[in-house]
């Protein structure tokens, strides 16, 4: 019977479901096109309005709520408007996005009421003693901020504050893409101009490091990692013949030996061992690492100006690929004659795939796979 009268009435039994999972949320007109009232979200009732068309498509409709629930969920959009899309009827959406409303609001705190009208005072005063050349960005709840600032070599430098409701009594959440960690120390009552004071002191302190970066940056052909940050500390520099300079940088100590790793055909890469091996008593820390590798190793570094992308983008030779999840080639084939490279990735599964067990075979049989397509190739054209 049961059964029967939701075949027969499947609006009553949408709206017995929807009261069940909404109390609060009540239709305004008699077409049931419109939805207004409040859903609960970690233990707070929050307002919300849906407008549903005439045309009864529900991927149309439009949904409304209040300003804090807006600024938690923006990051979900799209998620929220793809369940919109998928869900037969109201009720089935509005599970769905309590569902991802919970798990995206992450603490009560987020629901919290807006912060007294001093805080808004207090930060504005703030500012205007900093200075607005010094904002970058300010949301319109004054909860986000991102400082500018620049070094001493004009580099700038952006951090970005989370103010906490309780601004000034407590500290707010401070990020900058710097390679080491940026510790705010936070006096009983603090401002921006303390937050402003220590990222100073911090840049100045990694002025020297990002010399060092700069000078390697624009003078040296660097595989890795693609796209450079303030905070990276790691530089795969190419040196030609499938033979590249893994280093990590030491940003307190930026002119001191850095972590190095020779990468490529060992043909390559021994003779260049050895030099760095017995000649690293020669680093001169007077010098930038750049001049002291050159002079150390014997060789100019393969640069921007002197070579093109394609001399050092070989792809792999099992996935025929050059940049894999994001790493490059770094295994090369020892036969002079050939060089290929490949993904360190690559090798392993090829040797999972035909081994089972010994992960050295198919570098073997890649090398073999080389010299083959060579002896190919020198049949076709003779």
């Amino acid at each position: 019977m049961d059964c029967h009268k939701k075949q027969l009435f499947p609006e009553i039994s949408n709206d017995h479901r929807l009261l069940q999972e909404c109390p609060l949320l009540l239709p305004q007109d008699g077409s049931r096109t419109c939805y207004d009232g409040f859903i609960t979200i970690k233990e707070r009732d929050v307002r919300i309005r849906v407008e549903i068309p005439l045309d009864r498509q529900l991927k149309n409709a439009r949904i409304y709520c209040d300003w804090m629930l807006q600024q938690s969920v923006q990051d979900y959009q799209k998620l929220i408007k793809q369940r919109l899309q998928q869900s037969d009827n109201l009720t089935d959406f509005l599970v769905e996005f309590k569902r991802i409303l919970n798990s995206s609001v992450r603490t009560n705190e987020e629901l919290s009421s807006p912060p007294p009208p001093s805080y808004y005072t207090q930060l504005i005063r703030d500012i205007v003693d900093l200075g607005w050349d010094k904002i970058s960005f300010v949301d319109e709840e004054f909860k986000n901020i991102n400082l500018r600032l620049h070094d001493a070599c004009g580099r700038e430098h952006v951090f970005a504050l989370k103010i906490k409701p309780q601004y000034p009594k407590e500290p707010p959440e401070c990020r900058a893409d710097l390679p080491v960690p940026f510790h705010l120390t936070w006096p009983q009552e603090g401002s921006l101009e303390s937050v402003l004071t220590q990222a100073s002191d911090a840049m100045d302190a990694l002025t020297a490091f990002w010399d060092e970066m700069d000078e390697i940056d624009q003078n040296t052909w660097v595989l890795e990692p693609e796209r450079p940050t303030r905070g990276d500390t790691i530089r795969r520099l190419a040196l030609g013949n499938n033979a590249s300079l893994h280093m990590e940088v030491d940003p307190r100590h930026p002119r001191m030996f850095p972590e190095c790793r020779l990468l490529g055909p060992e043909h390559v890469v021994t003779p260049l061992k050895k030099k760095l091996n017995a000649k690293m008593h020669h680093w001169d820390p007077q010098l930038s690492i750049l001049r002291n590798l050159q002079s150390i190793l014997g060789i100019e570094f393969p640069s921007a100006i002197s070579h093109s992308k394609s001399d050092f983008s070989l792809e792999c030779g099992i996935c025929y690929m050059y940049r894999l999840d994001s790493s490059l080639p770094d295994q090369v084939c020892d036969d002079p004659r050939c060089g290929q490279p490949y993904h360190q990735t690559c090798l392993y599964e090829s040797a999972l795939y035909h081994s089972g067990s010994d992960p050295c075979l198919p570098v073997a049989r890649a090398s073999i796979w080389c010299l083959e397509n060579a002896l190919i190739a020198i049949s076709l054209f003779p």
